[in-house]
């Protein structure tokens, strides 16, 4: 009973921060029609940028300086990068993208080396939170969480009761009325591709100094990113969210269990599940558990 309550709530906190990250990139694709290889990159970024901040002034205003750090990149470079191979299609756009995640790459190498950073957890975040029967529930575990579920009733109550979010829900499907009515959706569509990124960028805050900081963070994280996306539904934002705590579960678990299988463990194939269940899915649902649009 105490593995199985440990287990959900680390399986669930994982899955609140893989859902934070997936956010971004869905809305980009469901705004844009863009997926964007570098979105795992950004999150990267908002990492060692967190590190940097909290090294001079503290955690607390790293939380907020890192990601809009982060969400200014991504702003520069939809409107100076993206934004002019837009008009010559979605291939052009994918090879942007794959190329800016290795300058990116490159870019953290030159500037804090190829090993791990030290960025950790603050010491007023680093204790127990609470006890379950033998075991103890770190504090930062749960603030993952309150910070994950803070985004996304945020996300939810912008695109749902705000007039901004009406604009950019009235884009995804009919641009030229929006720009009709005097809106500058360009200027909207940067909006949320920063804001994605943004979102990437508080991710690599929260998730940084809980797991590991280091330059093949993104590669790391990047394909289950792409994995959730696709399993809730390209452009689905609830999608992604039951995707998100579907996949986090299922490795927390398959990680933690020691049960063999014709001789082999569920740990050893623990990565490969995610990818499992995504073919699966895509043989049987091609459009993902709640999407409604094609890839």
């Amino acid at each position: 009973m105490e593995f199985f309550l440990v287990q959900t709530l680390n399986g669930i906190s994982y899955g609140l921060l893989l859902f934070m990250l997936s956010s971004g990139l869905t809305l980009v694709f469901s705004l844009m029609g863009v997926l964007n290889f570098a979105h795992a990159s950004f999150y990267m970024l908002g990492a060692y940028f967190a590190f940097q901040v909290s090294a001079k002034i503290g955690f607390w205003p790293a939380l907020v300086a890192a990601p809009l750090l982060v969400g200014a990149i991504g702003m520069l470079v939809e409107r100076w990068g993206l934004r002019q191979v837009h008009k010559h299609g979605h291939v052009a756009e994918l090879l942007f993208t794959f190329g800016l995640a290795y300058l990116i790459e490159e870019a953290v190498h030159l500037i804090w080396g190829r090993s791990a950073v030290e960025y950790r957890v603050p010491a007023e975040l680093d204790g127990p939170l609470f006890r379950i029967i033998g075991s103890q529930y770190p504090i930062y575990r749960g603030f993952m969480m309150l910070v994950s579920v803070t985004v996304l009733v945020t996300i939810w109550l912008a695109l749902t009761r705000t007039r901004i979010g009406l604009v950019i829900q009235a884009a995804l499907t009919h641009p030229q009325t929006v720009e009709a009515l005097g809106h500058n959706v360009p200027r909207v569509f940067m909006l949320v591709f920063g804001g994605g990124c943004a979102l990437a960028g508080l991710a690599g805050v929260i998730g940084g100094n809980a797991f590991v900081t280091e330059p093949g963070m993104a590669a790391a994280v990047g394909p289950i990113i792409f994995v959730i996306v696709v399993v809730g539904g390209m452009g689905s934002l609830a999608g992604a969210f039951v995707a998100s705590l579907l996949i986090g579960c299922m490795q927390t678990f398959a990680v933690s269990l020691d049960w063999s299988l014709a001789g082999i463990k569920i740990s050893q194939v623990a990565p490969v599940l995610p990818y499992l269940l995504m073919v699966l899915l895509l043989i049987f649902r091609p459009k993902g558990l709640m999407g409604t649009r094609e890839g």
